[in-house]
């Protein structure tokens, strides 16, 4: 993992940016309001550009095994509240595709900024998860960054 990821970096798609160390989605340079949950989602997504990520494996970094939520409408919200933002559709995706029943994947083209290449700017979930907590966008856990190195 390079030393941007582990640190926070900025990883661009589109028009867009997210900046993990200010836990910002921007737009053209402009903020983009996004929950502290779906932008977890959204990092964990960007991590693995082009792969499925599992409902479970959604569920195991987001919500600690004694958490008592309804997990399919709370991923199902923060999932739209992503395409929402980020002008996406669910039925022709430019960004985030729907897996029925299995997860989710990021097909947007995903560039690092500083020459990292496709996704490898991106950093930890959990480095996300501190600096999101750091800014006051609520509480969370996203799991152990061991398994997105």
């Amino acid at each position: 993992m390079s030393s941007q990821a582990q640190t926070g970096g900025v990883v661009r798609f589109g028009v867009f940016e997210v900046d993990f160390a200010a836990a910002q989605l921007r737009k053209r340079g402009r903020r983009v309001k996004l929950e502290a949950q779906p932008f977890q989602v959204l990092c964990i997504l960007l991590q693995r550009p082009g792969e499925l990520v599992t409902r479970d494996e959604l569920r195991n970094e987001l919500w600690p095994a004694d958490t008592f939520v309804e997990f399919d409408h709370s991923l199902n919200t923060a999932v739209k509240k992503i395409r929402q933002a980020l002008d996406d559709s669910p039925r022709n995706p430019r960004c985030i595709e729907t897996v029925p029943r299995q997860g989710y994947r990021f097909v947007g083209a995903v560039d690092g900024v500083g020459g990292h290449g496709r996704g490898r700017a991106c950093p930890t979930p959990t480095a996300a998860a501190a600096v999101a907590k750091r800014k006051g966008l609520g509480r969370y856990r996203l799991g152990e960054a061991s398994r997105f190195a």
